[in-house]
């Protein structure tokens, strides 16, 4: 028995360790310029070359994963670029930033409701908050490496970075070549700005933190003006609809079809 004991901790241990040593692929950064800083996690292409141009994914964190441990950030989709036949078919530069505990990625307010649940009050036009003034600062900077390719640029998100995802395409709208959004939502208002860029949106269908509703009418909005977008619903999905959304075979090969 304590044989077997002993096995099952080493093998434990041994989980723990992969684990930690994959994660630890993601190089740790920070940027600051003046007042703007952000602290990020970089994970780059194998064998890389400063001498090629490789694409550019940032992905957006949820608001559980705010802080300043610069690691939190990689527990939703921090895996899904350490598979091997994700590095190989699309050797990318993939940038995790972490939002501080007390901002958000947006300007959004929780507004109780009748229900207990509740919804969020989006602003048109607002200014970013100091994380997106940070956010925007450190793409700017990446974007001026000459190992970048600039026409293959992208971003995504959940929940709250599904909301700053869109923040951040009207505020830099000619910057990138497609973009995801998981369980996020926007002002309808502010859908114009990005109305070029292709868009897929995913949503669980019994999200009881963020409606399905704020996913279904942008979506809508950009099909109405006759724009590029793809919305999945998963009927069954809670608010965690990114691990089915991570699990979508197309997802990747659909971003990175896209250049500008």
């Amino acid at each position: 028995m304590k044989y077997l004991q002993f096995i099952i901790i080493t093998l434990l241990i041994a989980g723990a360790q992969v684990h930690a040593q994959d994660l630890s692929k993601y190089d740790k950064g920070v940027f600051v310029k003046g007042k703007d800083s952000i602290s990020y996690r970089v994970l780059l292409p194998e064998n890389f070359d400063e001498n090629q141009k490789y694409p550019l994914l940032i992905f957006l964190h949820g608001s559980g994963e705010r802080g300043t441990d610069n690691e939190k950030q990689l527990d939703h989709g921090g895996k899904l670029f350490l598979e091997a036949a994700v590095r190989s078919k699309f050797p990318a530069i993939v940038i995790f930033p972490q939002c501080p505990p007390e901002d958000r990625w947006t300007a959004v307010e929780r507004v109780p409701g009748q229900t207990g649940k509740n919804s969020f009050a989006f602003k048109k036009g607002s200014k970013p908050t100091v994380a997106m003034q940070a956010l925007i600062g450190m793409t700017n900077s990446f974007l001026k490496k000459s190992y970048v390719d600039r026409k293959q640029v992208y971003v995504g998100g959940l929940s709250m970075g599904g909301m700053g995802t869109y923040d951040l395409l009207r505020r830099r709208p000619k910057t990138f070549a497609a973009a995801f959004a998981i369980c996020g939502g926007d002002n309808i208002g502010n859908v114009k700005k990005y109305r070029h860029v292709p868009l897929w949106i995913f949503h669980g269908g019994k999200d009881d933190v963020v409606s399905p509703e704020l996913s279904k009418e942008i979506a809508d909005h950009l099909k109405i003006i006759g724009k590029e977008v793809k919305f999945t619903l998963y009927a069954e999905d809670n608010h965690n609809s990114w691990d089915s959304a991570f699990a979508e075979p197309q997802l990747l090969p659909w971003l990175f079809s896209h250049r500008k």
